[in-house]
């Protein structure tokens, strides 16, 4: 007798234990990206710096997205996904700590390269875990379970702004929170140092990931390069891109068309956007299971250009309404994109992850192109047609993923 595949459970074999330890990783790395919202204008006060300068908080992070994503994907592919959380966690946690040192020296590029580790540190568990939630249970809901459990990576958004805002625009010590974060990121790394994750096989095949991918290399139609996975790639740089940019100019937005302060603008980006952001992400999941991915990510990034539209040209409460619209629209997008991209890789999957992971560095390059706009046309405005171009292409690439 047959057994019932369910969300978690595939030829007998139950993942549900596995899936809940690899999703708390989300957590770490959402509130990792979030708190970065709060340095950038924080950097701009304390340093006296041009928001095109302070735009490098992001580019130091997502270049290390760029630099290691390679190497994260040879570390996945050679030892394993085990070994590759362990990795990031460990360069996590160290980034994080050496803080410590860099509130003493009060150096620009000394956190700059601090948050390029954490940034290293980042890629390493996004190459392992985010393909690892795919194939924790039948091949057709992937997407159900990345969405789920990007959930928690947007818990970490919300809990970002928050814990920052709170520390840094009323005087508190940037060192406290990543020294809190870089030890409990360590202690989470001797935990998955004594657990065991289970080797994943092929569903139909019963091949291990790995000699499924082998079996792909050898194949004439195995190509991994095909057009619809380098849309894909395509689709999710701009994506990242598009997140990074509205997420760094928030704060500086509302400061700038509102009577707000820069702490209560980190509140409305911590219970508004980002909580806008979990309950999207929550309820996406649940809609695919009756409504097809593409679909679903075609409306929201319809949605999401109508409301950057919105944001060019209003400002104050219709900016404020625009920016919860483009946080709720955003939520499903890349684990939606990540997990049609993987589709397309024709079961190259470890090596496609690398690939699609590198491709993250897009949130080191629109932020300073939007930076520059805003300071050489003095309207902050003005510099969110950068978000709203990658909106649309994302919106052509799901009309075009079959």
């Amino acid at each position: 007798m047959k057994q019932q595949n369910t969300l978690f459970k595939v030829n007998g074999a139950d993942y549900v234990v596995p899936f809940m330890l690899i999703a708390s990783l989300f957590f770490l790395w959402g509130f990792a990206h979030s708190i970065l919202e709060v340095l950038n204008p924080h950097f701009q006060q304390s340093f006296n710096i041009s928001k095109t300068m302070a735009a490098f908080v992001q580019a130091a992070v997502y270049g290390g997205y760029f630099l290691m994503a390679l190497p994260a994907g040879y570390i996945v592919r050679r030892w394993g996904y085990r070994r590759g959380v362990l990795t990031g966690l460990l360069l996590y946690g160290v980034g994080a700590l050496l803080f410590i040192p860099g509130s003493m020296m009060e150096s620009f590029p000394f956190y700059a390269f601090s948050l390029f580790v954490i940034g290293c540190g980042l890629t390493c568990l996004e190459t392992s875990a985010n393909p690892y939630t795919t194939v924790l249970g039948p091949a057709d809901s992937a997407e159900r379970r990345i969405n789920l459990a990007q959930s928690l990576n947007g818990v970490g958004w919300i809990v970002g702004p928050l814990v920052g805002g709170a520390l840094l625009f009323s005087g508190g010590n940037i060192a406290i929170p990543y020294t809190i974060v870089g030890i409990v990121v360590l202690c989470t790394m001797v935990v998955f140092s004594r657990c065991n994750l289970p080797e994943i096989k092929d569903a139909d095949s019963g091949e291990t990931a790995g000699e499924a991918e082998a079996a792909a290399c050898e194949a004439p139609q195995g190509k991994l390069c095909n057009l619809a996975f380098l849309a894909g790639m395509l689709a999710l740089f701009l994506y990242v891109a598009a997140q990074t940019g509205v997420n760094s100019f928030f704060i500086n937005y509302m400061t700038e068309t509102t009577d707000i302060s820069p702490e209560q603008a980190s509140r409305w980006l911590g219970f508004g956007g980002m909580g806008l952001f979990v309950v999207g992400r929550v309820l996406g999941s649940w809609l695919m299971e009756y409504i097809k991915p593409r679909y679903m990510l075609m409306g929201c990034a319809a949605l999401a250009s109508m409301a950057t539209i919105l944001l060019v040209r209003g400002s104050g409460n219709i900016g404020l309404a625009s920016f919860l619209v483009v946080y709720l629209a955003e939520s499903i997008m890349f684990p939606t994109i990540f997990s049609l991209a993987l589709r397309s890789s024709n079961g190259h999957t470890k090596t496609a992850s690398s690939l699609l992971i590198m491709t993250i560095v897009g949130g080191a390059i629109a932020p300073v192109i939007m930076g520059a706009i805003a300071d050489n046309t003095g309207s902050m405005a003005l510099a969110f047609t950068v978000p709203l171009i990658c909106y649309i292409y994302i919106m052509v690439y799901s009309i075009g993923n079959r």
